[in-house]
């Protein structure tokens, strides 16, 4: 059988195809051109067990042109993947030759490949997220303008309220009133974006059945639940409900042996979005819902805040792992016992 690996880059990869012996049979770095990558590994395409793509920014049209191509892909997990330190010489050939080794060994960590749809409508609500933190910041500044110029202080919501004339009637100096300007300016236009956004968003999300499971959970509204339900993906592609909070970064990152702490684990190994996600849920939950403001307090009188918000985060995420794989909504009692 005969193995591929990739390295890819911004415009270029390089490209490496072993055998079962790790002997290199082909090694070339070309273009980021998808005719011109199939043709150089169609000769090794009948014995060809897989090819390894790095999971880099860009990959989304490698995978998809070979998948149409009919090669078997496998998604490099490049957080967790670690080369042999005791190299001398380390390049773009040693690592394409890695990847190709690790799948040959059996060993390769890997990504989920979503559907195409299916990442097109993720990418979108992670768009959105893009676009609030923008608006944001746009307010922040606005807010800090008030308070270098006139020692006072407004509110998000005054500010998204505000336009050109109430600003011509704050009595500020031409300058600074047309630099307030352009920043009311930039928030309407990200608040609209982001509205049209939301209303495709929902569009897509709420004929799926596990959205509607996922918002009977306390703390998760509609964005929370488009977030969850988009970057989780098929609820089966985790073995069980540990490796999906440990996917969610839930759950402590730590070596430990013989009972003793030796280090920290792989922290980014994980969706930052889900953990963001069940964060904000939690922080909603400890306020909405009687039993998780308890849980809450019990670990806050024990450790601290964060632990504590950490924890009712964990909490939750086991709860939608059980949601989305029985399809039933949340029972609190459960949840909570």
């Amino acid at each position: 059988m005969m193995y591929g690996g990739i390295d890819l880059h911004s415009n270029n990869c390089m490209m490496a195809v072993i055998d079962d012996a790790d002997r290199v049979l082909a090694q070339k770095r070309l273009p980021n051109d998808i005719g011109k990558i199939v043709g150089f590994l169609a000769p090794w395409k009948g014995e060809m067990s897989g090819v390894v793509v790095e999971s880099t920014y860009n990959w989304y049209w490698l995978v998809d042109g070979l998948q149409d191509a009919g090669f078997r892909v496998h998604l490099a997990n490049t957080s967790a993947i670690k080369q042999y330190e005791g190299l001398k010489h380390g390049g773009d050939e040693t690592d394409a030759r890695h990847l190709a080794h690790l799948l040959r060994l059996g060993i390769l960590p890997t990504g989920t490949i979503l559907p195409r749809e299916h990442r097109a409508v993720r990418d979108l609500a992670r768009k959105r997220m893009q676009l609030v933190r923008s608006c944001t910041a746009q307010i922040l500044a606005v807010e800090n303008i008030m308070s270098r110029q006139q020692g006072g202080r407004l509110s998000s919501n005054q500010i998204k309220r505000l336009d050109n004339d109430a600003i011509d009637l704050m009595s500020l100096p031409a300058d600074v009133g047309l630099a307030m300007k352009a920043n009311v300016a930039v928030i309407d236009t990200l608040r609209a974006q982001i509205e049209l956004i939301e209303k495709r968003l929902l569009e897509r999300v709420r004929p799926r059945p596990q959205y509607g499971l996922l918002t009977s959970v306390p703390g998760i509204g509609k964005t929370l639940a488009t977030v969850i339900l988009l970057e989780t993906g098929p609820i089966e592609r985790f073995a069980d409900v540990g490796n999906f909070a440990s996917y969610a970064r839930c759950v402590d990152s730590v070596h430990t042996s013989n009972g003793r702490k030796k280090g920290e684990g792989n922290v980014k190994n994980g969706n930052k979005y889900l953990c963001w996600a069940f964060v904000e849920a939690a922080n909603f939950a400890k306020r909405l819902c009687p039993e998780a403001k308890r849980f809450h307090e019990r670990k806050k009188a024990r450790t601290n805040n964060i632990v504590a918000t950490k924890a009712l985060a964990h909490k939750l995420a086991r709860a939608c792992y059980h949601i989305l794989k029985e399809g039933k909504p949340f029972d609190v009692t459960r949840c909570f016992a």
